[in-house]
């Protein structure tokens, strides 16, 4: 018999797998980052659909087998996209998700990263325009500082995106610019 684990986690990517089944990548607390199958998340009126939509937090039941990860339970707790009313939103949290996928090559225990993305959506929602691309910039140092990609100091903790702390952020873009490309270079990508 195969162990559940039951774990909060959010929807980083959703794709097409078949007909009826699709693939998601979650972030979990717990876990790290955790690509898994959902049989019949397609069909019409798919009980969890709603909860394995992109940008959605969802309390899981997730099952390990010879051929991986499958989705066995969800129950939506958070949908982030439906919050982030804003287009420029939505696309800025696309993009730190897609260079967190492209980071993290296979599956990471790495308990830091859920927070840091957790927090980041939060902030999305709350914090003006103008100070997206700050957020983003302050992110994506957490996310290469957690993956041992970066070394240098960062303002605030994890969780804090506070409008003094993106402003700082705002002031010294050009060296938190070079230290992400020094990162992603060392990545490898």
């Amino acid at each position: 018999m195969r162990h559940k684990y039951e774990t909060r986690g959010i929807v980083l990517a959703r794709s097409t797998m078949g007909e009826a089944n699709a693939s998601v990548v979650v972030l979990t607390p717990a876990l790290g980052l955790v690509r898994a199958r959902a049989q019949g998340l397609r069909k019409s009126g798919a009980k969890l659909s709603a909860a394995l939509v992109t940008f959605a937090e969802s309390d899981l039941v997730l099952v390990e087998g010879k051929e991986g990860w499958r989705v066995a339970g969800a129950v939506l707790m958070e949908n982030w996209f439906r919050k982030m009313q804003q287009p420029e939103a939505r696309a800025t949290a696309a993009r730190v998700s897609g260079l967190v996928l492209r980071l993290v090559a296979g599956e990471a225990h790495d308990a830091e990263l859920h927070p840091i993305i957790r927090s980041f959506f939060d902030a999305l929602i709350t914090i003006s325009e103008d100070q997206h691309e700050a957020a983003e910039l302050l992110v994506v140092i957490r996310v290469l500082a957690a993956l041992g990609l970066d070394a240098g100091e960062i303002p605030g903790h994890n969780d804090e995106f506070t409008p003094e702390i993106l402003n700082y952020v705002l002031a010294n873009r050009a060296n938190y610019i070079a230290r992400i490309n020094h990162g992603i270079s060392a990545s490898g990508l």
